[in-house]
């Protein structure tokens, strides 16, 4: 019976402990239409580091239906995709040098894959954030909540 019950609370720890890394590790999808995968992520001050994994599962190219991840403070968002315009391509539609993006991965086109990864330490647990795809026309209906617990 010891064994049993030692079994059942070694098996239950190894269940947290991937349920807490796998909360610090998202998987979105983006095609060839305007949306992403998800548009609520919760994510813990705790984790440290959080990793988003972009993957667009349409045909279109980057310069035609490109897409990427971009993450700001709600209040920021807007004015973040617009400066991005002026960026352009090249700049994966995102300012150089502006400190008001928190993460962003970079334009990825069909059948392409990317990843960025970000401290949680910028932000502030309660706090609610928005991720927006800055590629042309996209912000305003390419976009999600990331809200931070503890």
């Amino acid at each position: 019976m010891k064994i049993l019950v030692k079994s059942i609370a070694f098996l239950s720890l190894i269940v947290t402990s991937h349920a807490a890394v796998a909360a610090c590790n998202m998987d979105v999808e983006v095609g060839d239409a305007l949306t992403f995968s998800v548009t609520q992520m919760t994510v813990e001050k705790s984790c440290g580091n959080v990793t988003i994994n972009l993957k667009h599962t349409g045909k279109l190219a980057s310069s035609v239906m490109g897409h990427n991840w971009v993450l700001t403070k709600d209040t920021d968002a807007n004015d973040v995709a617009s400066k991005g315009l002026a960026a352009g391509l090249a700049n994966n539609y995102v300012a150089a040098g502006d400190a008001r993006v928190l993460a962003a991965t970079k334009i990825i086109g069909g059948g392409e894959s990317t990843s960025v990864s970000f401290s949680t330490e910028a932000l502030t647990a309660g706090g609610k954030y928005i991720y927006v795809c800055t590629f042309p026309g996209h912000s305003f209906v390419m976009r999600g909540t990331l809200n931070v617990g503890a």
